[in-house]
């Protein structure tokens, strides 16, 4: 049954959801998308070679593709819409990156927009909705909503899971840990009354860490304390997970809301006074956590504090103490690094501008294949040299290139390559 209003916008499908209940396989599935999200992701820009803004754009043009298949369904449809988890998954992973990587956006800071931007589809959600439930999904504007805040929660999970990272500089391994620590947590507020749709958004938000870390443990080399399945090996085994997962779906159709209030799996009553304390858990294991992580931050952090131009503290890179970095990592892949920095340097001293810029994307292609082994490692000691060789980059790279600064900017990664 379908009915369009007046205003043309909004398309009526009262019998039909376009959601899966929430069911444990919810959840198991969930966490899988979000695995290959991020090892697939990794395997096509680095493993394969394609390139971070060339991968960003097949995956937004099959984000496109499968949008419009799925909108075009008056159902959920397991196969499509689990296809469609999977294309937002990867791509909300190289959108973060892109700010990351090309724009030198700072993660704390991208973390703090996807959280507002998540935020500002909640509250456009809710006040145009009034309910933010992914069980009443019967409705296009209801969806298109449902589906941005998808996109967002991946961008949101991979920069508050790579900020993790870069502060307490974890492995791969112990990383899993804390999002399932905390989505453990949700869990736990959910049962004993907590609102369901915080408790399901929250949760949503943490798989995404979580799936990522397992991937990156499942294909870390066992020398960092992986298993060392590589990207490809571990993104077809999750697909084919996924592949099994969704044929299962299909047949059973256990996990099908038949009719808008009929979802099988929706929590247990709950009283809005309940709501209330369990809402202050929710802000005490928050808090918590943020605590936590600066406390672990402060006492390993190798970063040093300065004033921004607005007058703020920001971390800066400092320089490893000389010939340090081959404590932290592997002599030959810092050899590696250091002759192609010296190659990039003399170039710029020859006023070989464009044999600089080839040689510099030498060390950014060196580098990203690098990164899967060497940031388990040592994370800070990682985002020292992470922040330093894209300073020799953009200083490379720039419009106007001046040697006085491509000069400096070398020296500075040398100084902690030697």
């Amino acid at each position: 049954m379908t009915e369009i209003t007046g205003s043309g916008w909004q398309i009526q499908r009262p019998s039909l959801s376009k959601v899966p209940a929430v069911t444990a396989w919810f959840w198991i599935i969930k966490i899988l998308c979000t695995t290959v999200g991020e090892s697939f992701a990794d395997w096509l820009n680095i493993t394969v070679g394609l390139g971070l803004n060339t991968t960003a754009l097949i995956f937004t043009v099959a984000l496109a593709a499968v949008m419009a298949w799925q909108l075009t369904l008056n159902r959920y449809v397991s196969s499509v819409y689990w296809l469609a988890v999977v294309v937002f998954s990867v791509a909300g992973t190289l959108y973060t990156d892109i700010l990351t990587d090309d724009l030198h956006v700072r993660l704390g800071v991208s973390t703090g927009v996807f959280a507002v931007a998540l935020a500002v589809v909640f509250g456009v959600w809710f006040a145009r909705e009034r309910t933010l439930s992914i069980h009443s999904i019967v409705t296009l504007p209801r969806e298109l909503f449902y589906w941005l805040a998808v996109l967002v929660t991946f961008a949101l999970g991979t920069a508050a899971g790579d900020l993790t990272l870069e502060l307490t500089g974890w492995g791969a391994g112990v990383s899993v840990l804390l999002p399932a620590g905390l989505i453990v947590a949700v869990l736990i507020g959910w049962r004993m009354g907590a609102n369901p749709v915080l408790s399901f958004w929250l949760a949503y938000i943490l798989t995404r860490p979580l799936g990522a870390n397992l991937g990156d443990w499942l294909a870390s080399s066992p020398a960092v304390h992986g298993v060392g399945l590589g990207t490809a090996v571990t993104s077809a085994a999750f697909l084919a997970a996924i592949l099994v997962t969704v044929v299962y779906l299909t047949v059973s159709r256990v996990d099908v809301i038949d009719r808008v209030g009929q979802d099988r799996n929706l929590p247990a009553a709950t009283t809005l006074a309940r709501e209330r304390v369990m809402l202050g858990y929710y802000a005490v294991v928050a808090a918590a956590t943020v605590v936590g992580l600066v406390m672990w931050s402060a006492g390993h952090s190798k970063f040093v504090m300065e004033t921004d131009d607005e007058g703020g503290a920001k971390p800066v890179a400092s320089t490893l103490v000389p010939g340090s970095a081959s404590a932290h990592f592997p002599p030959a892949e810092i050899a590696k690094f250091r002759v192609i920095a010296q190659d990039t340097l003399g170039k710029v001293r020859g006023g070989d501008q464009r044999g600089a810029r080839d040689r510099i994307t030498d060390l950014e292609t060196a580098w990203d294949e690098a990164e899967p082994n060497l940031r388990p490692m040592d994370g800070a000691a990682w985002s020292v040299l992470d922040r330093q060789t894209d300073a020799a980059l953009s200083a490379v790279r720039a419009g106007h290139p001046d040697p006085a600064t491509e000069t400096r900017a070398l020296n500075t990664l040398l100084d902690s390559l030697r």
